[in-house]
């Protein structure tokens, strides 16, 4: 056994699979893109299969590309998209339907009814989240409703229910381990973050048998062993979070008051609040940052779902760049006496406003608004969604203060422009890492301190290195008049507005 750790970074559109060495260094990376569907408006689908096949062919690339063999890694760590969901058969393996995704809306009609029910607080006070399509519990009672026989073949334990990582340590572990971590579960609206278990009034309410659920393990833990087939050698699976629990531990928020942001295809912001479950006032979320030697540490988080898909909109649907890179270079030629705002609800909206029926608006063109207009509303609508989650979160957790650094990772963050914009509309520091990949390595650090080659928390701290801070420049009158026309604007897209 060497000291690599393998990261596998299990995302919405593609799989990534990274060779970290015993200094935390990348050596080797795979990468592939898989198929995305869309069977009817607002529905969102994976094949499982095109999903596993890109998992196995990245971590086989990244490992050659590192020049060393599965046998030379001390563990494997898993991070993944997160509230996506597959059911297969315990006996086969097979799905019985294609994943579905966490963007996925068929289940909004269900989610309220549940609250027309008086139910929302319920599964708010145990679950720390939101009667939304969102998550995963809703999806899952979808599946066994309209897949013939399903629900009854749960019902005979039959079938396995699980998020991305439990699909993947069941495949990679041939089908000997049936687990998941906290940070998943926290994310099903079936698990207690406060007892730390499934818990059988929601899993009544939602019609699912326990039968179909995974044990439910710390984030570093024993969660199986590969069968040689795969990779070549049988390799231990040490760690496991969900993508944004990954990332928050990749940029090191060890401590309450830090807070991280991605930015890939949504956005998400999570806020280390320690052993403190702090209830939200402004539809936030309460949960899970990471569980590790039994003792859960929580966050704050607020979730935007149209981050870098807006760009990929500019550039697949508008056809106004090539590529995603282009963006920020037509942004910077806007006309700066324009206006222009995206409100990009193209699968409804996320924090703090949560209206799954709200659609994307533009507001403000003229006849001189052009391509570089589209370009810098695109890029600003992420900046000002998360200062709407910033804002939220100063209201809910006092103890944050008001001077807050964030700390960025994803796609999107290596343009300058739109990260400068960013410091300008919050009106904070924001720290770009030199290490841009903190999911994987967050996944990394998991597996590799738990196979004793990484260091502790402190020490991987310690090692966390900022590539810029971007400082804000923008003047206070201008910052207060872009951030009240977004909110009209947004105020005007809203469903019941």
């Amino acid at each position: 056994m060497g000291g690599h750790i393998l990261a596998i970074d299990q995302g919405t559109t593609s799989s990534r699979a990274i060779v970290f060495d015993d200094s935390q260094k990348v050596v080797g990376v795979g990468q592939r893109e898989f198929a995305q569907h869309f069977p009817r408006s607002g529905w969102v689908e994976h094949n499982p299969e095109d999903i596993w096949e890109s998992v196995i062919w990245s971590a086989r690339v990244a490992l050659e590309q590192a020049g060393i063999g599965a046998a030379d890694l001390a563990g494997i760590g898993i991070t993944n998209q997160r509230e996506t969901v597959v059911v297969w058969e315990r006996d086969s393996g097979r799905s019985i339907h294609n994943a579905i995704v966490w963007q996925d809306r068929r289940t909004a009609s269900h989610c309220e009814d549940l609250k027309k029910q008086g139910l929302e607080e319920i599964f708010t006070a145990k679950t720390g989240l939101l009667l939304d399509p969102y998550f995963s519990g809703t999806k899952l009672a979808w599946i066994l409703d309209n897949v013939e026989g399903a629900r009854a073949r749960a019902a005979r334990g039959e079938l396995c229910f699980g998020t991305v990582d439990t699909f993947l340590i069941w495949r990679l572990t041939g089908g000997r381990a049936f687990r998941t971590d906290a940070t998943n579960a926290s994310r099903t609206l079936m698990y207690n973050i406060a007892t730390d278990g499934w818990d059988d009034e929601l899993l009544d309410i939602l019609k699912v048998p326990k039968a179909v659920l995974p044990e439910v393990l710390d984030c570093a833990a024993d969660f199986g062993v590969t069968v040689r087939e795969h990779l070549g050698a049988a390799v231990p699976i040490l760690g496991v979070a969900g993508d944004q629990q990954a990332a928050t531990i990749g940029q090191a928020c060890f401590e309450p008051g830090m807070m991280k942001s991605t930015y890939g295809t949504g956005c998400f912001a999570l806020l280390n609040t320690g052993a403190d479950m702090v209830r939200s006032k402004n539809r936030l979320l309460t949960t899970i940052a990471y569980r590790l030697n039994g003792e859960t540490i929580y966050a704050l988080e607020g979730s935007i779902f149209i981050a870098g898909a807006a760009v990929q909109w500019l550039r697949d649907g508008l056809k106004l760049i090539g590529a995603a890179p282009e963006a920020s270079e037509l942004a910077a030629k806007a006309d700066p006496m324009q206006e222009v705002y995206l409100v990009p609800a193209f699968t409804g909206l996320g924090a703090p406003h949560w209206d799954a029926e709200a659609r994307a608006a533009i507001y403000g063109m003229t006849r001189n608004t052009g391509p570089a207009e589209f370009a810098r509303a695109a890029l600003e609508a992420v900046c000002y969604q998360t200062r709407d989650l910033l804002d939220a979160m100063h209201g809910d957790w006092k103890n944050g203060g008001s001077e807050t650094v964030l700390r960025v990772d994803g796609g999107m963050v290596a343009s300058d422009w739109t990260m400068q914009r960013l410091a300008d509309i919050l009106h904070a520091p924001v720290d770009r890492p030199t290490i841009l990949e903190t999911t994987a390595l967050g996944a990394a650090w998991l597996a590799g301190h738990r196979a004793g080659v990484w260091p502790d928390k402190a020490g991987f701290a310690k090692s966390w290195a900022r590539d810029r801070r971007f400082e804000p420049k923008m003047d206070e009158k201008a910052r207060a008049a872009k951030i009240a026309g977004w909110r009209d604007a947004v105020r005007r897209t809203l469903s019941a507005g």
